[in-house]
Formats: structure tokens, C-alpha cells, sequence
């Protein structure tokens, strides 16, 4: 049986980082990759990043889990609107093992917090056959951003 179900979450953030290292953690492939992964357990595949208008961005890899034991999770994404220091706007989808679970467009909003960065993230999904959920999947952005502001933190 095939279900779709819709929702919407925004999470903020206040990160001691200017706006410009902030918007980089997004934009250099190399710092993106420093806190854009799966989790410890977690081995990357695939990882591609095209950060412009039009651009597309990819990380796929494996997990332990459920009933098998590796799991494949693949992200794909394509960069809608881009505005050094504002905005990033981009949709993606999630799959695991090859089944689409989700279609998401998440935007991504920057602004000045004193010497830091207050970082807004907003995504609207559509979550598939009863595979994911928005829960699950705030709950996974959330531990991103969390790696993301120890990051910036680390230098």
C-alpha cells in the first residue's frame, strides 16, 4: 500500500562563528564533509559536491541494522537558490536500499547574531510508505547541525 505524509519543522540555532565561516561550512567541500555524514558506524560511499545553482550534491554509504547487515542510505540533492551569506535552497531525496523514502526541500537561512550566526533551517517534506517521518528526520538534522557547531567550534 502506498502513503504519503507532509510536514514541516524549522530548527534554529545560534552558532559562535560569523555568518561567512558559517555559510562556507556549506559551501567547501571539505568542510561540508567534516560534519555532513552518517553517523560513527556509519561508512561512506559516494560523496559528490557541486555547490552552485543547478548544482547537485551526493552521499551515499552503508549502515549496520533491521534485518540485514548493511543497510545503503543515499542522499541526492539539487541547489535551487544559492545567497553568499543568506540563503541556501535546495531539494533532495533520501532512499534506503534503492526505495525512495522521502522528498524534502530544505532552506537554509543565515543572519547576524552579535559576533556569531543565528542559522535557521527549514524543510518541508513528503514522507513516503510509512519509511520515515518528520520526527525521525528532525531528529537527524538536529545531530547534523550539533556536529556542525562543533566544527565551527574546533576551528
Amino acid at each position: 500500500m502506498s502513503s504519503t505524509a507532509h510536514a514541516t519543522f524549522t530548527i534554529d540555532r545560534e552558532l559562535d562563528a560569523p555568518i561567512e565561516l558559517v555559510f562556507q561550512a556549506f559551501a567547501d567541500p571539505a568542510h561540508k564533509a567534516r560534519w555532513f555524514k552518517g553517523p560513527p558506524e556509519w561508512r561512506q560511499g559516494i560523496r559528490e559536491h557541486d555547490f552552485r545553482v543547478g548544482g547537485n550534491d551526493r552521499l551515499k554509504g552503508e549502515w549496520a541494522g533491521g534485518d540485514r547487515p548493511w543497510k545503503v542510505s543515499d542522499f541526492t540533492a539539487e541547489y535551487r537558490d544559492i545567497v553568499e551569506n543568506k540563503r541556501i535552497v535546495y531539494v533532495y531525496e533520501m532512499t534506503i536500499d534503492g526505495v525512495k523514502i522521502s522528498v524534502s526541500l530544505a532552506t537554509v537561512e543565515f543572519q547576524p547574531k552579535g559576533k556569531g550566526t543565528r542559522l535557521r533551517v527549514t524543510e518541508q517534506g513528503a514522507f513516503l510508505d510509512g519509511y520515515d517521518d518528520a520526527g525521525r528526520r528532525r531528529e537527524g538534522v538536529s545531530s547534523q547541525l550539533d556536529v556542525l557547531a562543533e566544527t565551527l567550534r574546533d576551528g
